[in-house]
């Protein structure tokens, strides 16, 4: 039986806010700590978060392949990042990932991927952290993957990859804008705004800085997720938008062996949050392909 390339990711807490991280432009001997252990062909991945009353909220994807379906985890960390209690708070009949978390107006949203189900809905916590409703009066225009939102010069920016073929989903950006959280929503005119898969497919929160927004991005020229680029807008608008890439960063060698990617990179106040990558060789998905397929059969 030939080899089978598997992609597994884990997340991680690097002891630096993001800023620092973008204007030092490496991850190398910044201290991380590791966020969760690692299960056969099971990995957690896309990791967002906010501080609450000395405990730091995760929120990130669960992925198994013998099912291939995300669904959205809540891990909880003091501050020494001793993990307090793990459970799912998000599931649908379709995949989820990308859980970012809003504060917006004294609530907090989460804004998860789930393009599979044709649309992009915004959720609010009515229970936080493990109840959570969708926002009814939410419409976005497209069933964007890895929205990524950020205020700006008194606008909602949202920018986004659109679906469509593979190569389109990891190398084009758009973006949207609206006066509230909530909407309307507004395409930018200018959609695609960004093409090239080292620098197009959001990967985590976007900062605002002197120089315009920084953007961390997917570099997928590689491999799925193999680096995060910085994306660097310097003019936005609602009829204008000008970028350059100004970074990059891969996992750096202290995570070996999961330096085979990196693509998320979250601020979270005075950590980052990121996740890595390792390929497994094994050819035991094989099987879990196989009883997939079986079962379907027996549907």
């Amino acid at each position: 039986m030939p080899l089978m390339r598997t992609d597994l990711w884990r997340c991680a807490a690097v002891h630096a806010p993001v800023e620092k991280l973008i204007a030092a432009g490496t991850l190398e001997g910044q201290q991380i700590s590791w966020l969760n252990d690692t299960r056969s062909f099971r990995f957690l991945a896309d990791p967002f978060g906010l501080w609450r009353n000395g405990v730091l909220h995760l929120f990130a994807e669960v992925y198994d392949y013998r099912d291939r379906q995300g669904r959205i985890d809540h891990l909880a960390f003091d501050a020494s990042l001793n993990p307090l209690g793990r459970q799912t708070v998000l599931c649908q009949p379709w995949h989820l990932s990308y859980p970012v978390i809003i504060e917006d107006d004294g609530e907090t949203f989460m804004l998860p991927e789930a393009w599979h189900s044709g649309t992009l809905q915004l959720y609010r916590a009515v229970s936080f952290p493990g109840h959570w409703e969708p926002v009814a009066d939410w419409s976005f225009p497209v069933a964007a993957i890895d929205a990524s939102p950020v205020r700006y010069n008194g606008l909602w920016w949202m920018f986004f990859s659109p679906p469509g073929t593979k190569a389109e989903r990891q190398s084009v950006l758009c973006a949207a804008w609206a006066e509230k959280l909530t909407g309307p929503w507004h395409l930018h005119p200018g959609n695609p705004l960004w093409r090239n898969a080292a620098s197009a497919r959001p990967g985590g929160t976007p900062v605002v800085t002197e120089a315009g927004i920084v953007l961390p991005t997917q570099d997928c020229t590689r491999t799925y997720g193999g680096a995060v680029s910085l994306l660097t807008i310097t003019d936005l608008a609602p009829d204008r938008f000008q970028a350059h890439v100004t970074g990059s960063l891969t996992a750096p060698t202290s995570l070996s062996p999961w330096t085979k990617g990196l693509h998320t990179l979250s601020g979270v106040g005075p950590l980052t949050l990121i996740d890595a990558k390792r390929i497994s060789l094994s050819p035991a998905r094989y099987l879990f392909d196989a009883e997939r397929s079986l079962q379907r059969r027996r549907l």
